[in-house]
Formats: C-alpha cells, sequence, structure tokens
C-alpha cells in the first residue's frame, strides 16, 4: 500500500511539474520545475529497481542539463530588477517545492529500505550475485557493445557538426600557426645585437 501511494504521488508531482515547465510565465520559474520533474521520475526509477538510473538522471539531468538551462535563461535580457522587487511573496512558493522534495526523499528511503517489496524489486531488477549496476554494465558491454558504439559515433557527428556550423573565420583574428611554431630554432627567435657605448635607446 505504500509502495502504491509513493508512485501516485511521484507521478502526479511528475504531471503537474511538467505542465508548469510550459505552463509558468517566469523562464526560472519553468526550469525549477523541470528540476523537480526530473527528481520525481528518479523517484519513479527507484520504485522500480532501478537505482542506477535514477542516479544517472539525477547526475546527468539536474546537475548538468538544467543547471545549463538555468545559466542560459539568467543570461539572457531578463529585467531581474523587476523580478526581485517581489521576492519575498515567492519564499512560501520556494519553501513548499522545497518541503515536496524533501518528503519525496523521505518517501523513497522509507520504500526502498523498510519494505519487503522494495527488496523482491531488487531481487528481480539484477541477476543473484550481482548489483544492479553490474548487471547493467555487463549486458551493456556485451550483447550491446555495438549497439554503444554507434550511440558514441553518432554523439561525436553531432559534436564536430556543432563545431563546424558554429566555426567562424572572423577578419583580422591572428591564428595560431602550429607548423611555424614548431620550425622556429634559436637563430629566428633570438636577435643577437652588439651595440656600442652610446648607441643605446
Amino acid at each position: 500500500m505504500f509502495e502504491a501511494i509513493a508512485f501516485y504521488f511521484f507521478a502526479a508531482v511528475l504531471l503537474l511539474s511538467a505542465l508548469m515547465v510550459i505552463g509558468a510565465r517566469n523562464p526560472v520559474h519553468s526550469v525549477l520545475f523541470l528540476i523537480l520533474a526530473f527528481f520525481n521520475a528518479a523517484g519513479l526509477f527507484v520504485l522500480l529497481g532501478a537505482e542506477f538510473l535514477a542516479m544517472i538522471l539525477v547526475v546527468v539531468y539536474v546537475g548538468a542539463v538544467a543547471v545549463l538551462f538555468l545559466f542560459v535563461v539568467m543570461m539572457l535580457d531578463v529585467d531581474f530588477a523587476e523580478l526581485k522587487k517581489g521576492a519575498l511573496q515567492y519564499l512560501p512558493f520556494g519553501a513548499l517545492i522545497g518541503l515536496v522534495l524533501v518528503a519525496e526523499l523521505v518517501m523513497i528511503g522509507g520504500t526502498w529500505m523498510l519494505k519487503p517489496a522494495a527488496g523482491a524489486a531488487r531481487a528481480h531488477a539484477a541477476p543473484a550475485g550481482l548489483s544492479n549496476t553490474q548487471a547493467l554494465g555487463h549486458i551493456l558491454y556485451t550483447d550491446y557493445v555495438y549497439y554503444f558504439q554507434i550511440a558514441g559515433l553518432g554523439l561525436l557527428v553531432a559534436m564536430i557538426g556543432a563545431i563546424v556550423l558554429t566555426l567562424r573565420a572572423r577578419p583580422g583574428v591572428r591564428r595560431q600557426n602550429i607548423a611555424a611554431q614548431n620550425a622556429r630554432t634559436a637563430a629566428m627567435a633570438v636577435d643577437m645585437l652588439d651595440i656600442k657605448p652610446g648607441e643605446g635607446a
């Protein structure tokens, strides 16, 4: 019963926060709702016995992508002076979001560590003698190693394409010539001058 309540709670908060991502008028609030949605999705993964996927979701999406979105939003031309005028009125709202996150963490810990159904989910999530992370790594690097390499190649091509599309040749900008730097000798780099007394600058 506790697991069902936790599931419906996480699912409801996830759906509401996903709706608020596109419904909030303040872009900073949208990013904060996105972080809340990621946390709830991670909670659902924990309930399913996939703690590795939950941790990856928190570390990669909350720790990198959502923070990157937040920095991009903060770099936009938003009048934060106008937003800061009513900062205290948002304090109860922020405290409510924090209390929701704390309650979810307590529910995840209670479900995962104390309830026998969560132990059964952990037992079915991985073969005997292997943790969830070990089983996932074994399958990924044996049965699906070619798909893993293809995915990495696709990411490499996307990275090269992004660099090529954003690379611009600007006139008047001095660029590094590595071949010329490596070909320099001591005679090219140092000029020996015999300055007579009284002829110096």
